[in-house]
């Protein structure tokens, strides 16, 4: 029985709407994996470390027989193959994947906590997440919906997506 798990996806560097839109893609080809829904792209402004571009961002809900960590492998390796340098914390990207969620577990290993521990905190996640699954529940947290509504000081801008 494959595992339902939700891939955060974001982007402000070398064209983000390819990256993101190549992501899918590649997201579909994992082994033993299927993209069962992804959400519209969104802008949003950065948060932490502010002198940078905007970033693009959605979710993918996917259909995996990957484990945990094995999917948290091959999202470190799609990342690097769309050249993803970790240079500092919140630092510009190319293309950065979060395990968002993964089935209902709640555990916490070296380099994966689940569910993503700032999900919760974030519009840009909360927004399109909410578009593809709206009665999502966050382990430990509660109401995706409900955690959204405390994130209205993040501006979010839904951008026309032709490749849906």
């Amino acid at each position: 029985m494959p595992h339902i798990a939700f891939i955060g996806l974001g982007s402000n560097l070398e064209e983000p709407l390819s990256q993101l839109q190549r992501a899918f893609t590649e997201l579909d080809k994992l082994p033993g994996t299927r993209l069962a829904a992804r959400s519209s792209l969104y802008s949003s402004a950065p948060l932490g470390y502010q002198d940078q571009p905007k970033f693009v961002n959605a979710v993918a809900k996917i259909a995996t027989k990957l484990a945990p960590q094995a999917l948290l492998q091959a999202l470190l390796q799609i990342e690097r193959e769309h050249g993803r340098e970790r240079t500092f914390r919140n630092a510009p990207r190319t293309l950065d994947l979060d395990v968002l969620l993964y089935d209902d577990i709640q555990m916490h290993e070296h380099g994966l906590t689940l569910p993503h521990p700032q999900m919760h905190l974030r519009a840009f996640v909360l927004q399109p997440l909410l578009e593809i699954t709206r009665d999502c529940a966050i382990p430990g947290i509660g109401s995706a919906q409900q955690a959204l509504q405390n994130c209205t000081d993040q501006q979010l801008e839904k951008l026309a997506d032709a490749a849906r």
